[in-house]
Protein backbone atom coordinates (compact mmCIF):
# COMPACT_ATOMS: atom_id res chain seq x y z
CA UNK A 1 0.00 0.00 0.00
CA UNK A 2 1.24 3.52 -0.85
CA UNK A 3 1.42 6.12 1.94
CA UNK A 4 -1.81 7.91 2.82
CA UNK A 5 -1.05 11.73 1.51
CA UNK A 6 -4.53 13.17 2.24
CA UNK A 7 -8.28 12.33 4.30
CA UNK A 8 -10.84 14.04 3.31
CA UNK A 9 -14.00 13.67 6.19
CA UNK A 10 -17.51 14.22 5.22
CA UNK A 11 -20.16 14.77 7.49
CA UNK A 12 -23.46 13.69 5.47
CA UNK A 13 -27.03 13.41 6.49
CA UNK A 14 -29.43 10.61 4.98
CA UNK A 15 -33.11 10.05 6.04
CA UNK A 16 -33.92 6.58 6.81
CA UNK A 17 -37.07 5.03 5.18
CA UNK A 18 -38.67 4.18 8.66
CA UNK A 19 -37.58 5.07 12.00
CA UNK A 20 -35.69 2.66 13.54
CA UNK A 21 -36.41 1.97 17.81
CA UNK A 22 -34.08 -0.29 20.35
CA UNK A 23 -34.14 0.04 23.68
CA UNK A 24 -31.54 2.83 23.34
CA UNK A 25 -33.39 5.40 21.62
CA UNK A 26 -35.17 6.08 17.85
CA UNK A 27 -32.96 7.11 14.74
CA UNK A 28 -34.97 8.92 11.87
CA UNK A 29 -31.81 10.27 10.50
CA UNK A 30 -28.25 9.32 10.22
CA UNK A 31 -25.08 11.66 10.64
CA UNK A 32 -23.24 9.68 8.75
CA UNK A 33 -19.31 10.49 9.10
CA UNK A 34 -17.63 9.07 5.88
CA UNK A 35 -13.65 8.94 5.44
CA UNK A 36 -11.55 9.28 2.11
CA UNK A 37 -7.83 8.10 1.90
CA UNK A 38 -6.12 9.49 -0.93
CA UNK A 39 -3.14 7.53 -1.89
CA UNK A 40 0.05 9.03 -3.51
CA UNK A 41 -0.58 7.22 -6.63
CA UNK A 42 -3.95 8.96 -7.12
CA UNK A 43 -6.41 6.57 -6.08
CA UNK A 44 -8.65 6.79 -3.06
CA UNK A 45 -10.21 4.71 -0.78
CA UNK A 46 -13.15 4.85 1.46
CA UNK A 47 -14.61 4.28 5.20
CA UNK A 48 -17.40 4.91 7.11
CA UNK A 49 -17.81 5.96 11.16
CA UNK A 50 -20.23 4.32 12.65
CA UNK A 51 -20.71 6.35 15.81
CA UNK A 52 -24.46 7.74 16.17
CA UNK A 53 -25.41 11.03 17.00
CA UNK A 54 -25.96 10.25 20.76
CA UNK A 55 -23.77 8.53 23.33
CA UNK A 56 -26.33 5.64 23.79
CA UNK A 57 -24.72 2.74 21.89
CA UNK A 58 -21.18 3.24 22.28
CA UNK A 59 -19.78 6.71 24.54
CA UNK A 60 -18.37 7.84 20.59
CA UNK A 61 -20.28 9.96 18.68
CA UNK A 62 -20.05 11.70 15.75
CA UNK A 63 -18.82 15.04 16.94
CA UNK A 64 -16.32 12.58 19.29
CA UNK A 65 -14.88 10.72 16.12
CA UNK A 66 -14.41 14.26 13.89
CA UNK A 67 -12.40 15.37 16.77
CA UNK A 68 -10.24 12.27 17.35
CA UNK A 69 -10.10 12.19 13.63
CA UNK A 70 -8.57 15.69 12.79
CA UNK A 71 -6.76 15.63 16.06
CA UNK A 72 -4.92 12.29 16.60
CA UNK A 73 -5.86 9.62 14.18
CA UNK A 74 -4.84 11.81 10.97
CA UNK A 75 -1.28 12.75 12.42
CA UNK A 76 -0.36 8.98 12.90
CA UNK A 77 -1.51 8.17 9.51
CA UNK A 78 -0.47 11.20 6.87
CA UNK A 79 2.70 11.09 5.02
CA UNK A 80 3.88 7.17 6.86
CA UNK A 81 4.52 4.70 5.01
CA UNK A 82 3.13 1.51 5.79
CA UNK A 83 4.00 -2.15 4.09
CA UNK A 84 -0.26 -3.08 3.77
CA UNK A 85 -3.35 -2.48 5.60
CA UNK A 86 -2.93 -4.55 8.24
CA UNK A 87 -0.17 -2.42 9.56
CA UNK A 88 -2.83 0.81 10.30
CA UNK A 89 -4.64 -0.53 13.12
CA UNK A 90 -1.85 -1.57 15.33
CA UNK A 91 -0.18 1.51 14.61
CA UNK A 92 -3.53 3.50 15.72
CA UNK A 93 -3.66 0.99 18.61
CA UNK A 94 -0.29 2.24 19.91
CA UNK A 95 -0.66 5.81 19.49
CA UNK A 96 -3.61 6.53 21.39
CA UNK A 97 -6.09 4.20 23.47
CA UNK A 98 -10.06 3.98 22.85
CA UNK A 99 -11.98 6.11 19.96
CA UNK A 100 -12.04 2.32 18.42
CA UNK A 101 -14.96 4.02 15.68
CA UNK A 102 -12.75 6.88 14.80
CA UNK A 103 -10.03 4.45 13.75
CA UNK A 104 -12.10 2.02 12.16
CA UNK A 105 -13.20 4.54 9.94
CA UNK A 106 -9.49 5.19 8.72
CA UNK A 107 -8.27 1.28 9.25
CA UNK A 108 -11.29 0.35 6.56
CA UNK A 109 -10.48 3.14 4.28
CA UNK A 110 -6.99 2.29 4.01
CA UNK A 111 -7.63 -1.08 3.31
CA UNK A 112 -9.98 -0.52 0.32
CA UNK A 113 -7.34 2.03 -0.73
CA UNK A 114 -4.67 -1.03 -0.44
CA UNK A 115 -7.54 -3.15 -2.29
CA UNK A 116 -7.72 -0.88 -5.18
CA UNK A 117 -4.14 -0.09 -5.44
CA UNK A 118 -3.75 -3.70 -6.23
CA UNK A 119 -6.66 -4.49 -8.67
CA UNK A 120 -8.29 -6.70 -5.60
CA UNK A 121 -11.62 -7.46 -3.94
CA UNK A 122 -11.39 -6.19 -0.61
CA UNK A 123 -12.90 -9.67 0.18
CA UNK A 124 -9.77 -11.60 -1.25
CA UNK A 125 -7.18 -8.92 0.61
CA UNK A 126 -8.88 -9.73 3.87
CA UNK A 127 -9.02 -13.52 2.87
CA UNK A 128 -12.34 -14.05 1.95
CA UNK A 129 -14.07 -17.42 0.85
CA UNK A 130 -17.69 -16.77 -0.10
CA UNK A 131 -19.14 -15.54 -3.54
CA UNK A 132 -22.60 -14.79 -1.82
CA UNK A 133 -23.57 -14.15 2.04
CA UNK A 134 -26.49 -14.83 3.53
CA UNK A 135 -28.55 -11.59 4.78
CA UNK A 136 -30.75 -11.13 7.63
CA UNK A 137 -33.26 -8.43 8.77
CA UNK A 138 -33.21 -6.65 11.92
CA UNK A 139 -36.87 -4.90 13.20
CA UNK A 140 -36.74 -2.26 15.32
CA UNK A 141 -39.41 -2.19 18.19
CA UNK A 142 -42.87 -1.87 16.84
CA UNK A 143 -45.96 0.30 17.97
CA UNK A 144 -48.12 -3.17 18.63
CA UNK A 145 -46.86 -6.91 18.43
CA UNK A 146 -49.19 -7.15 15.56
CA UNK A 147 -47.40 -4.09 13.88
CA UNK A 148 -44.54 -6.38 14.34
CA UNK A 149 -45.63 -9.68 13.47
CA UNK A 150 -46.80 -8.05 10.09
CA UNK A 151 -43.37 -7.05 9.48
CA UNK A 152 -41.79 -9.96 10.21
CA UNK A 153 -44.06 -12.06 7.71
CA UNK A 154 -43.18 -9.09 5.27
CA UNK A 155 -39.72 -10.05 6.02
CA UNK A 156 -39.94 -13.69 5.63
CA UNK A 157 -41.66 -13.33 1.95
CA UNK A 158 -38.73 -11.22 1.16
CA UNK A 159 -36.34 -13.95 1.40
CA UNK A 160 -34.19 -13.08 4.21
CA UNK A 161 -32.53 -15.84 6.23
CA UNK A 162 -33.24 -14.91 9.56
CA UNK A 163 -35.08 -11.64 11.58
CA UNK A 164 -34.04 -10.24 14.23
CA UNK A 165 -36.42 -8.37 16.60
CA UNK A 166 -35.49 -5.73 19.18
CA UNK A 167 -36.61 -6.22 22.62
CA UNK A 168 -36.54 -3.72 25.38
CA UNK A 169 -38.42 -4.03 29.20
CA UNK A 170 -41.92 -3.79 28.54
CA UNK A 171 -42.07 -4.11 25.16
CA UNK A 172 -40.46 -8.40 25.21
CA UNK A 173 -42.42 -11.16 25.53
CA UNK A 174 -45.79 -10.44 23.61
CA UNK A 175 -43.83 -8.64 20.93
CA UNK A 176 -41.48 -11.58 20.67
CA UNK A 177 -44.02 -13.90 20.28
CA UNK A 178 -46.17 -12.43 17.87
CA UNK A 179 -42.89 -12.33 15.59
CA UNK A 180 -42.88 -16.31 16.28
CA UNK A 181 -46.00 -17.02 15.33
CA UNK A 182 -45.44 -14.68 12.11
CA UNK A 183 -42.23 -16.61 11.10
CA UNK A 184 -42.79 -19.78 12.04
CA UNK A 185 -41.45 -22.49 15.00
CA UNK A 186 -38.80 -23.57 12.54
CA UNK A 187 -37.69 -20.59 11.11
CA UNK A 188 -34.33 -18.40 12.44
CA UNK A 189 -35.41 -16.28 14.85
CA UNK A 190 -33.49 -14.05 17.03
CA UNK A 191 -33.91 -11.45 19.66
CA UNK A 192 -31.79 -8.24 20.44
CA UNK A 193 -31.81 -6.65 23.86
CA UNK A 194 -29.09 -3.99 23.58
CA UNK A 195 -28.07 -4.33 27.33
CA UNK A 196 -31.61 -3.69 28.59
CA UNK A 197 -31.61 -6.17 31.04
CA UNK A 198 -30.02 -7.23 34.21
CA UNK A 199 -30.47 -10.74 36.10
CA UNK A 200 -33.16 -9.40 38.03
CA UNK A 201 -35.10 -10.21 35.07
CA UNK A 202 -34.21 -13.70 34.33
CA UNK A 203 -38.19 -15.01 34.58
CA UNK A 204 -38.64 -12.39 31.19
CA UNK A 205 -35.67 -13.47 30.04
CA UNK A 206 -36.48 -17.51 30.38
CA UNK A 207 -39.91 -16.63 29.18
CA UNK A 208 -38.18 -15.36 25.57
CA UNK A 209 -35.85 -18.59 25.76
CA UNK A 210 -39.09 -20.49 25.84
CA UNK A 211 -40.23 -19.24 22.54
CA UNK A 212 -36.73 -21.26 20.95
CA UNK A 213 -34.61 -17.84 19.57
CA UNK A 214 -31.80 -18.79 17.37
CA UNK A 215 -30.08 -17.07 19.41
CA UNK A 216 -30.38 -13.87 22.57
CA UNK A 217 -27.99 -11.12 22.06
CA UNK A 218 -26.53 -8.82 24.70
CA UNK A 219 -29.01 -8.88 27.26
CA UNK A 220 -26.93 -7.53 29.83
CA UNK A 221 -24.39 -4.79 30.22
CA UNK A 222 -21.99 -4.84 28.05
CA UNK A 223 -19.29 -5.40 30.93
CA UNK A 224 -20.70 -7.57 32.93
CA UNK A 225 -19.44 -10.98 31.44
CA UNK A 226 -19.75 -13.15 34.44
CA UNK A 227 -23.51 -12.21 34.12
CA UNK A 228 -24.00 -13.48 30.95
CA UNK A 229 -22.14 -16.45 31.88
CA UNK A 230 -24.64 -17.22 34.61
CA UNK A 231 -27.89 -16.45 32.45
CA UNK A 232 -26.26 -18.69 29.76
CA UNK A 233 -26.59 -21.58 32.65
CA UNK A 234 -30.77 -21.04 32.80
CA UNK A 235 -30.96 -20.54 28.97
CA UNK A 236 -31.54 -23.43 26.34
CA UNK A 237 -30.68 -20.87 23.58
CA UNK A 238 -27.25 -19.05 22.84
CA UNK A 239 -25.96 -15.66 23.99
CA UNK A 240 -24.83 -13.96 21.42
CA UNK A 241 -22.57 -10.98 22.61
CA UNK A 242 -22.15 -7.48 20.61
CA UNK A 243 -20.98 -4.92 22.79
CA UNK A 244 -18.76 -7.11 25.16
CA UNK A 245 -16.51 -8.06 22.35
CA UNK A 246 -14.00 -5.12 21.73
CA UNK A 247 -11.12 -6.86 21.01
CA UNK A 248 -9.67 -10.80 20.40
CA UNK A 249 -8.30 -10.48 24.20
CA UNK A 250 -12.09 -9.51 25.56
CA UNK A 251 -13.86 -12.33 23.30
CA UNK A 252 -11.41 -15.01 24.33
CA UNK A 253 -12.41 -14.16 27.74
CA UNK A 254 -16.10 -14.44 27.02
CA UNK A 255 -15.80 -17.99 25.43
CA UNK A 256 -13.87 -19.28 28.04
CA UNK A 257 -16.32 -18.05 30.97
CA UNK A 258 -19.06 -19.79 29.06
CA UNK A 259 -21.11 -15.82 28.16
CA UNK A 260 -20.90 -16.15 24.71
CA UNK A 261 -21.85 -19.27 22.34
CA UNK A 262 -22.13 -17.20 19.71
CA UNK A 263 -20.40 -13.98 18.60
CA UNK A 264 -21.56 -10.39 16.19
CA UNK A 265 -18.30 -9.07 14.86
CA UNK A 266 -19.25 -5.29 13.48
CA UNK A 267 -15.99 -4.13 12.13
CA UNK A 268 -16.98 -0.54 12.33
CA UNK A 269 -17.12 -0.94 16.27
CA UNK A 270 -13.94 -2.96 17.12
CA UNK A 271 -11.65 -1.03 15.42
CA UNK A 272 -11.59 -2.40 11.75
CA UNK A 273 -10.72 -5.00 9.90
CA UNK A 274 -7.84 -6.29 12.26
CA UNK A 275 -9.33 -6.51 14.94
CA UNK A 276 -12.44 -7.95 13.20
CA UNK A 277 -10.45 -10.52 11.69
CA UNK A 278 -8.72 -11.29 14.79
CA UNK A 279 -11.96 -12.01 16.94
CA UNK A 280 -13.50 -14.40 13.56
CA UNK A 281 -10.02 -15.88 13.82
CA UNK A 282 -10.01 -16.68 17.72
CA UNK A 283 -13.83 -17.44 17.43
CA UNK A 284 -13.48 -20.32 14.14
CA UNK A 285 -10.66 -21.78 16.50
CA UNK A 286 -12.80 -22.45 19.63
CA UNK A 287 -15.66 -23.26 17.23
CA UNK A 288 -17.85 -20.58 18.20
CA UNK A 289 -19.90 -19.18 15.31
CA UNK A 290 -19.93 -15.54 14.13
CA UNK A 291 -22.14 -12.98 11.99
CA UNK A 292 -21.51 -9.39 10.83
CA UNK A 293 -23.71 -7.18 12.30
CA UNK A 294 -25.29 -3.85 11.26
CA UNK A 295 -24.79 0.08 12.22
CA UNK A 296 -27.64 1.55 9.89
CA UNK A 297 -24.57 1.94 7.58
CA UNK A 298 -24.78 3.69 4.34
CA UNK A 299 -23.39 1.11 1.28
CA UNK A 300 -19.61 2.21 1.91
CA UNK A 301 -19.68 0.94 4.93
CA UNK A 302 -22.36 -2.33 3.86
CA UNK A 303 -19.13 -3.19 1.44
CA UNK A 304 -16.62 -3.44 4.22
CA UNK A 305 -19.16 -5.53 5.97
CA UNK A 306 -20.02 -8.09 2.95
CA UNK A 307 -16.40 -8.16 2.10
CA UNK A 308 -15.82 -9.65 5.94
CA UNK A 309 -18.67 -11.76 5.83
CA UNK A 310 -16.86 -13.39 2.96
CA UNK A 311 -14.40 -15.11 5.59
CA UNK A 312 -15.05 -18.88 6.83
CA UNK A 313 -15.97 -18.12 10.05
CA UNK A 314 -18.99 -16.39 8.89
CA UNK A 315 -21.41 -19.34 9.12
CA UNK A 316 -24.68 -17.08 10.49
CA UNK A 317 -26.70 -14.63 8.35
CA UNK A 318 -25.42 -11.03 8.98
CA UNK A 319 -27.44 -7.78 9.67
CA UNK A 320 -26.39 -6.70 5.69
CA UNK A 321 -29.42 -5.77 4.41
CA UNK A 322 -29.70 -4.08 0.75
CA UNK A 323 -29.25 -0.67 0.42
CA UNK A 324 -33.23 -0.31 -0.64
CA UNK A 325 -34.19 -1.71 3.25
CA UNK A 326 -32.87 1.83 4.94
CA UNK A 327 -32.51 4.12 2.08
CA UNK A 328 -34.73 6.08 -0.64
CA UNK A 329 -31.50 6.37 -2.46
CA UNK A 330 -27.87 5.02 -1.20
CA UNK A 331 -24.88 7.07 -1.87
CA UNK A 332 -23.08 4.29 -3.86
CA UNK A 333 -23.06 2.79 -8.06
CA UNK A 334 -24.46 0.32 -7.78
CA UNK A 335 -26.55 -0.21 -5.00
CA UNK A 336 -26.67 -3.58 -2.94
CA UNK A 337 -29.41 -5.91 -3.76
CA UNK A 338 -30.88 -9.18 -2.31
CA UNK A 339 -31.02 -11.97 -4.40
CA UNK A 340 -32.81 -15.16 -2.99
CA UNK A 341 -31.88 -14.05 0.99
CA UNK A 342 -28.09 -13.72 -0.09
CA UNK A 343 -25.37 -10.21 -1.26
CA UNK A 344 -23.31 -11.26 -3.93
CA UNK A 345 -19.63 -10.99 -2.61
CA UNK A 346 -18.08 -8.65 -6.03
CA UNK A 347 -14.99 -10.39 -5.80
CA UNK A 348 -14.07 -9.02 -9.63
CA UNK A 349 -14.16 -5.76 -8.56
CA UNK A 350 -11.31 -3.99 -6.99
CA UNK A 351 -11.42 -2.57 -3.56
CA UNK A 352 -15.19 -2.64 -1.66
CA UNK A 353 -17.03 -3.49 -5.15
CA UNK A 354 -18.95 -0.44 -5.37
CA UNK A 355 -18.29 3.22 -6.12
CA UNK A 356 -19.40 5.81 -4.06
CA UNK A 357 -21.70 8.18 -6.15
CA UNK A 358 -19.57 11.57 -5.54
CA UNK A 359 -22.12 14.15 -6.59
CA UNK A 360 -24.85 12.73 -4.17
CA UNK A 361 -22.54 12.39 -1.51
CA UNK A 362 -21.56 16.25 -1.74
CA UNK A 363 -25.04 17.35 -2.21
CA UNK A 364 -25.78 15.40 0.94
CA UNK A 365 -22.78 16.84 2.87
CA UNK A 366 -23.00 18.84 5.88
CA UNK A 367 -19.27 19.66 6.53
CA UNK A 368 -15.87 18.61 4.69
CA UNK A 369 -12.43 18.93 6.00
CA UNK A 370 -9.27 18.20 3.93
CA UNK A 371 -6.22 16.66 5.85
CA UNK A 372 -2.92 16.82 4.38
CA UNK A 373 -0.31 18.60 2.43
CA UNK A 374 -1.19 22.17 0.82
Amino acid sequence: MSTIVRLVLREIALTLREPFRTSSGCTHQRRILLVEAEGAEGEAGWGECVAEEFPAYSPETVDTAWLALTRWVAPEVLGRRFAGPSEVGPALERAFRGHPMAKAAVEMAAWDLGAREQGISLARLLGGTRERVETGISLGIQATPEALASRAREAVAEGYRRVKVKVAPGEDVAFAQAAREAVGEGFPLSLDANAAYTLDDLGVLQALDALRPAMLEQPFDPDDLTGHARLQEALAAPICLDESITSAARAADAISLGAARVINIKPGRVGGHGAARAIHDLALGRGVPVWCGGMLESGIGRGHNVALASLPGFTLPGDLSPSGRYWQQDVVDPEWEMTDGTLRVPLHRPGIGVEPDRDLIESLTTRRLEIGPG
